[in-house]
């Protein structure tokens, strides 16, 4: 018999996959309970709406992000941006959704928790008095690196950290 968190986590898997593939608004809870072979009154057992999924969909990637990001000691760059690489690859399919459901995750109040998140990296990165081209760097850095973990997904993960790391430091003129 299957247990209430492996229903959970079924429900879970099943609705990323299914966000990555016809996108969060053209997926109803109707649609993930159909192919789960469940109940919508099942679903909302452990979901009480779609937003609510999502957001436990969303929620491993910002708790990784803040134990990343929080008493962090001062470490290389390099270090930093491979660190940084090896937490978005794990949570790669969250990025995509992310481009897919911008809005709703800024209606769902995720997006600021991720751009606060983006600038505590870039002040790890950079410092606190940085200069604005230095930050616009940042931003190209850290966002090539989000890209290739989107676009070089079925790439050994290996080859692609080590290319976008060393891309991001050169965007970052160092």
């Amino acid at each position: 018999m299957t247990t209430a968190p492996d229903t959970r986590t079924r429900i879970q898997e099943v609705a990323r996959e299914l966000f990555l593939k016809q996108g969060v608004q053209n997926t109803s809870l109707k649609h993930i309970a159909d192919r789960l072979g469940i109940t919508k009154p099942a679903l909302y057992y452990h979901f009480a709406s779609r937003d609510d999924l999502l957001k436990s969909i969303v929620q491993p990637f910002l708790d990784d992000m803040e134990a990343f990001l929080t008493d962090r000691e001062p470490t290389g760059r390099r270090q930093l941006l491979e660190e940084y690489f090896d937490v978005i690859w794990r949570h790669r399919d969250v990025f995509t959704v992310f481009l897919q459901a911008s809005a709703t995750l800024v209606e769902l109040n995720l997006m600021d928790r991720i751009w606060e998140g983006r600038k505590r990296l870039v002040a790890l990165l950079l410092g606190p008095d940085s200069s604005t081209a230095a930050q616009i760097r940042a931003t190209v850095a850290l966002g090539g690196l989000a890209d290739c973990v989107m676009e070089h997904a079925t790439v050994p993960f290996d080859e692609v950290r080590t290319i976008a790391v060393e891309a991001a430091l050169n965007a970052l003129a160092l």
